[in-house]
């Protein structure tokens, strides 16, 4: 099984680090494109648990190892989001940007071909 991204949404910084108006931002995101997800495979977070419907909802650690090593090779490539280097950058604008045209170029690009 393949996963990719279908949809990304950026939100508030937290202590907790989500919050439940940022899925709720995704899930409208989703409904907007007509996309209809008929399984969640997710962590075992709050949000998803108020959030998202749970006979669609399965909570696998296996499952989610892909998906993190995903996050793995994205924080690798994207070095500006770590601020010991000299490309950081203060601006949240600055980082939504570069956010969204690395998650554009990675797992879109071939696809345009």
């Amino acid at each position: 099984m393949k996963s990719e991204i279908i949809a990304f949404v950026f939100g508030p910084v937290r202590r907790c680090g989500r919050t439940h108006q940022t899925f709720r931002h995704l899930l409208s995101l989703l409904e907007q494109t007509k996309i209809k997800v008929i399984r969640w495979i997710t962590d075992s977070w709050w949000a998803y648990f108020d959030c998202l419907d749970q006979r669609l909802r399965l909570v696998r650690k296996a499952s989610l190892q892909r998906l993190e090593r995903k996050h793995l090779t994205f924080r690798t490539r994207l070095k500006r989001l770590t601020s010991r280097t000299i490309c950081f950058s203060k601006s949240v604008a600055v980082h939504d940007t570069t956010i969204g045209l690395f998650i554009n170029q990675f797992f879109f690009a071939d696809k345009r071909s």
